[in-house]
């Protein structure tokens, strides 16, 4: 029960996301956007942030950052960018979705 985010402040919640986010190569998440669960988190918009409003279901918050663009689902164009540019992202798993960032060239040197 030590990972029951029901259990976990928002402080260790946010610990425990930043420990599972890692950078993944598109390749890998392809199957995850086959299978339509990847969600495009904006860039300047905190992807543990979101993270943390899906793992405590907040639909409220989650509807209001989708109508604002800044959580969409992944499209096939995002798709094709990133196979073409063999992009890595910055993924974080909230099962059962799959959400990535696109990394900042000038801020991953």
């Amino acid at each position: 029960m030590a990972n029951d985010v029901t259990l976990m402040s928002d402080e260790e919640l946010r610990a425990h996301l930043h420990g599972e986010t890692s950078k993944l190569p598109w390749v890998d998440l392809q199957k995850h956007f086959a299978r339509g669960v990847v969600f495009k988190v904006a860039r300047g918009t905190d992807i543990l942030d979101v993270a943390i409003v899906m793992s405590r279901d907040d639909k409220d918050t989650l509807k209001e950052w989708i109508d604002e663009g800044k959580v969409i689902g992944a499209e096939i164009d995002d798709a094709k960018k990133w196979f073409e540019t063999d992009a890595s992202l910055w993924t974080v798993v909230i099962a059962p979705w799959v959400l990535v960032q696109e990394i900042d060239k000038k801020l991953d040197s």
